[in-house]
């Protein structure tokens, strides 16, 4: 299955808040109005609409999501805790987390497109896997630094997650520490994940 490109309100009137997805937000009566017509849910449906939810915020593919869990169950402690991580340290969403760009969608075409650098040297892999003490910066040309100053200056004041440190004047971010549990910015039962997935294979 390939990576989502249809109407983004559409997957956020049925799965709830999805800030990496759009940076816009539905009309409130559009959300009740979906709530009051869902009715009961079958345990199926819950653990679905978990992975789903997921799935759309990071900008996944079905694929990709399997190999994250997979490689999440082999790894020591609770998978679900270190799926969580190895999705939270992907470059595209660090650069959402430090406002660097409006969505993880934009932070991609902004990786894609070259405008990063990590550690002074360029890398066009979203899926880049960030680690503590790596730094990310702008691409030292006019066009890269305008692309992220806008996105800093548009992006509403919030106090950026611990493992992060942003100097917006010198465009760039600090990646601190491997993220806890308490700095996931999506509202998600992981373990719903988890078990999706155990009896998917």
């Amino acid at each position: 299955m390939s990576r989502y490109r249809g109407p983004r309100f559409k997957k956020i009137r049925r799965l709830g808040a999805l800030p990496g997805l759009t940076s816009k937000r539905p009309r409130v009566g559009s959300e009740l109005r979906n709530q009051s017509r869902s009715g009961k849910r079958s345990q199926y449906r819950i653990r679905l609409e978990e992975k789903q939810k997921l799935r759309f915020h990071y900008g996944l593919t079905e694929r990709q999501l399997l190999k994250y869990v997979r490689i999440a169950g082999k790894a020591k402690g609770s998978t679900g805790q270190v799926l969580l991580q190895l999705l939270e340290m992907r470059l595209d969403n660090i650069l959402f987390r430090l406002s660097m760009a409006l969505t993880i969608p934009g932070a991609r075409q902004l990786v894609n497109h070259r405008h990063i650098l990590v550690n002074g040297r360029i890398v066009d892999i979203p899926s880049y896997r960030c680690k503590p003490s790596d730094i990310i910066t702008a691409k030292d040309d006019k066009k890269s630094r305008t692309l992220i100053q806008n996105s800093i200056e548009s992006t509403p004041r919030e106090e950026l997650p611990k493992h992060l440190t942003l100097h917006a004047l010198q465009y760039k971010g600090l990646v601190n520490q491997i993220i806890d549990s308490k700095g996931v910015g999506l509202k998600i039962n992981e373990l719903l994940v988890v078990e999706y997935y155990s009896r998917q294979t």
